[in-house]
């Protein structure tokens, strides 16, 4: 609950401060005098709607999206005696982590990956490839479980909702300004809405969407670095390096775009629009480590 009060505050004290900024420098009283009757609280709470609407939404149903989109058949009763110890691992893992025991499932994909997803991190999902459980050891796929129940424990996925829901905000708030002030001021559209405006703010989201991205792909980054520490704790380091050397010679594997956030990118890096730095840096940073 306290990562849900968190989410929540966040967004009041984000719609407050730029009210207080837009006020404090006057922002509102110069497009009064150019014409441009806007009302900016209602703007800020009309953005903040729709900002979070969809990245909450997405975390409340990322479980459902992630068990359909990629097939994930869950381990309820084991079958084998590898399933069997998958659970058992991922139940260690979370009892080190002071987590949740989370579901834990496979899904079909030759390729060697895995992700975790959840709404939050007593309810979470764990799922690895066929690829991965075909072609990986047992130290090295434990690695990769403790790489994503550090996901799990760091609460990745509420942060990435509250990061991308704020960023939302601003792209919505900031591209319905630039439209209002182009029809007000360049167009004179005096009453309603004109065509420009629509344009324009259309336009102008899909810009700041594409800047917004880019932050959302520097904290994903981010806490992949983060999750290889904690994964190096959990299975040890020699373990978590071998697994994504291991990764490194694997084919990339493709993730349904509500998974790429909590899935492991094996691919070349798409610089700063990628969700996952290079392994060999990652590699590095382990190696590197006290």
């Amino acid at each position: 609950m306290l990562r849900i009060a968190l989410f929540l505050a966040t967004n009041i004290a984000i719609m407050a401060l730029i009210s207080v900024v837009f006020q404090i420098f006057g922002f509102q009283g110069l497009l009064a005098e150019n014409g441009v009757d806007l009302d900016i609280q209602a703007l800020l709470v009309f953005s903040a709607v729709i900002g979070f609407a969809g990245s909450f939404i997405s975390l409340l149903l990322s479980k459902t999206l992630a068990k359909r989109g990629m097939g994930v058949q869950l381990i309820t009763q084991p079958r084998t005696e590898f399933e069997g110890w998958l659970l058992n691992t991922v139940k260690r893992q979370a009892d080190q982590s002071r987590i949740g025991m989370p579901e834990v499932g496979i899904f079909r994909q030759d390729a060697p990956n895995a992700f975790a997803t959840g709404w939050n991190r007593n309810d979470a999902l764990v799922a690895v490839s066929t690829g991965l459980c075909e072609r990986m050891t047992r130290d090295e796929i434990e690695a990769v479980l403790a790489h994503e129940v550090s996901h799990v424990a760091n609460g990745d996925m509420v942060t990435m909702t509250l990061i991308q829901g704020v960023l939302n905000t601003f792209v919505v708030f900031l591209s319905r300004i630039i439209g209002h002030v182009v029809d007000r001021a360049v167009f004179k559209v005096e009453r309603g809405h004109g065509p420009a405006f629509f344009i324009v703010s259309l336009l102008a989201q899909v810009v700041l969407g594409i800047f917004a991205s880019m932050i959302v792909m520097w904290f994903s980054r981010w806490r992949e670095y983060r999750a290889d520490a904690g994964g190096a704790r959990l299975a040890g380091r020699g373990a978590m390096i071998a697994a994504l050397r291991r990764l490194q010679n694997s084919q990339q594997a493709q993730m349904p775009d509500e998974l790429v956030a909590f899935g492991i990118n094996t691919g070349k890096v798409q610089a700063m629009f990628s969700s996952h730095p290079p392994l060999a840096e990652r590699i590095r940073a382990l190696e590197q480590a006290n």
